[in-house]
């Protein structure tokens, strides 16, 4: 019989071992982090609640602080991503900024945990996400894709000049991100539930609308 391959043979089955591994400690670190914030995150828990040490997640992410930037940065990476992968070339520049604003009202109704932890960052002032050596690269997804739809619909005269991408993302992730984060002050408060499936329609259509209003506004005016 002859002998089992070694070295090279098996390095892929432990790189995918470590990928699994280190997946699973950022969906446990997501949860926690989301439900306790950092301060009152424990990595003691996220070991327990996962198949490997406290040891081993510092082996792979160097301390409480690096394992807290990078779920903030696979966070904000799934967003990015799919902005990347939205196709709307092919749509006019309305539809297609309609179809961004709704694919950003969609991933934050179903992402609560990005919501909060966007939240518990901005109360730490971002000091952890600064940290980060990919942040210059988690804005220019968004920026790109708005203001690639700007531009297009600049030339054919439906969108205004004193825009910038910026400024429409502000106002899509200020609907969404309310919308969710906002959730239990504002039924409290008005006993209406901003994220009652009856509505949801609803909502999602306002969004694209005060989007589109607000671009096309004062447009071909003296």
């Amino acid at each position: 019989m002859s002998a089992q391959p070694t070295g090279p043979i098996g390095a892929p089955e432990r790189q995918r071992d470590a990928e699994r591994t280190r997946a699973e400690i950022l969906d446990i670190a997501t949860a926690e982090f989301a439900d306790r914030g950092y301060a009152g995150a424990r990595v003691d828990e996220i070991a327990a609640r996962t198949r490997t040490t406290k040891r081993m997640i510092y082996y792979y992410f160097g301390s409480k602080e690096g394992l807290y930037v990078a779920v903030l940065e696979r966070a904000y990476q799934g967003i990015r991503g799919l902005e990347q992968q939205l196709d709307v070339d092919h749509l006019d520049p309305a539809r297609a900024m309609r179809a961004l604003a709704e694919l950003t009202f969609d991933h934050h109704e179903s992402h609560p945990a990005f919501i909060r932890l966007v939240s518990i960052e901005n109360i730490h002032h971002a000091e952890h996400l600064r940290t980060s050596p990919i942040l210059p690269g988690l804005a220019a997804p968004a920026v790109d894709v708005l203001g690639g739809i700007l531009a297009r619909g600049r030339r054919a005269g439906l969108f205004r000049e004193d825009v910038d991408a910026l400024d429409v993302h502000m106002v899509i992730s200020a609907f969404c991100i309310f919308r969710t984060a906002n959730r239990h002050t504002f039924q409290a408060i008005f006993d209406r539930d901003l994220l009652d499936p009856d509505r949801r329609d609803h909502y999602r259509r306002m969004l694209g609308d005060l989007v589109l209003e607000y671009l096309t506004a004062h447009v071909g005016r003296a």
